[in-house]
């Protein structure tokens, strides 16, 4: 039986960023979307995502520093490239959680106080 595709969301985030900052690029990148079913971001920043994952019942996926830098990413930022050697964290994270295949189905949002990206790619069926 084919199970419906996977949607995940994707962070990145500055290191003062709060839950609620993260929750607000959340809300943004996921307007009129399908149900998200999976987040992610790189294990040494996943942890402050695990009050979003838990209250909404997901599963929390953390990237390792590998996993990002070999996904290409639309966004080409400058930042992102000098701290984690892609040109989004938000969508490597994404992309990356859904597997081989996957697409973006959101480019990096931005929170309102600037603090958080989340962009959302859609996996392939399982």
């Amino acid at each position: 039986m084919e199970r419906a595709a996977v949607i995940v969301a994707g962070f990145g985030f500055r290191g003062a960023a709060t839950v609620a900052a993260c929750a607000a690029a959340l809300a943004q990148a996921e307007r009129g979307l399908p149900s998200v079913t999976a987040l992610a971001a790189p294990e040494d920043k996943a942890p402050l995502l695990g009050p979003i994952a838990e209250a909404r019942g997901l599963p929390l996926i953390a990237l390792s520093p590998d996993a990002l830098t070999s996904v290409a990413t639309p966004t080409q930022s400058s930042a992102s490239l000098a701290a984690r050697g892609t040109g989004s964290v938000a969508e490597a994270s994404a992309l990356a959680a859904a597997g081989a295949g996957a697409r973006l189905i959101v480019r990096r949002c931005i929170s309102p106080d600037r603090m958080a990206t989340c962009a959302i790619a859609e996996g392939p069926s399982t």
